[in-house]
């Protein structure tokens, strides 16, 4: 491969991402809508909400209860390392394992188990639905804690450069201040409370609304833009 080649390659590299690579337009596009099913698939399917408490959920967690407890995020987090994770402890801690050990593994072992008699989704979506959130969790992970520390839960990003994503994507939305809509808490403040939550909204979008998803770019994009959030108002 001659010098020219290898410049060509590392630009792609550098603004499609390296984890993007291997997948067609269409996975890509999977993938984001896979992880807003992840959020809350009732929501982007258009499902009437759940008002009983999932079955399967533990117990020994009498904080949640109701439709929250029917979402995937719930019991297996947003980093998907479940009791391993950020969810060890606080209102969401379950004790239920995570999904790391299913990045790479095969649609059909997730879609199964989404219709198992434990999860009980059979029937509650479509098979295009199973596809997107099996995709999202076998092709889609991220390393968060390459993008995240997870004692600080500072993001590993460049501030500036956020800002720039921000100004230019994202306030149009929430405005420079990052406190619209006035629906919901400041993005200042819930960028530093869940970055977890954070990342994988602004990589998959947010559950039937028109924000982006920026999966498609470079995850130090998401990163980036996460780092400035971080430095907006929390209240």
């Amino acid at each position: 491969m001659n010098k020219k080649n290898i410049i060509l390659l590392l630009a792609a590299v550098s603004f499609t991402g390296f984890s993007q690579m291997s997948y067609s337009a269409e996975e890509v596009s999977s993938i984001a809508r896979g992880g807003q099913l992840y959020d809350k698939w009732f929501k982007v399917t258009g499902a009437k909400k759940p008002e009983n408490t999932h079955s399967a959920w533990p117990g020994s967690n009498t904080r949640k209860k109701g439709n929250a407890t029917h979402r995937c995020k719930s019991c297996h987090g947003w980093d998907l390392m479940g009791k391993d994770g950020a969810y060890a402890a606080g209102s969401y801690k379950t004790g239920i394992k995570g999904l790391k050990n299913l990045m790479g593994a095969s649609n059909s072992k997730v879609i199964s188990a989404m219709k198992d008699s434990t999860h009980g989704y059979s029937g509650k979506m479509s098979e295009e639905d199973f596809t997107d959130l099996a995709n999202f969790v076998t092709k889609g992970q991220i390393d968060m804690d390459t993008v995240i520390d997870r004692k600080s839960k500072m993001a590993r990003g460049d501030i500036a450069q956020g800002e720039r994503y921000y100004n230019t994507v994202c306030a149009k939305c929430h405005a420079k201040t990052g406190k619209e809509p006035k629906d919901m808490a400041p993005l200042g403040k819930l960028s530093n409370d869940n970055p977890w939550e954070i990342i994988q909204k602004i990589q998959n979008g947010q559950p039937d609304e028109k924000m982006p998803a920026m999966r498609a770019f470079d995850l130090q994009v998401s990163a980036d833009i996460l780092a400035y959030l971080q430095t907006l108002p929390k209240e």
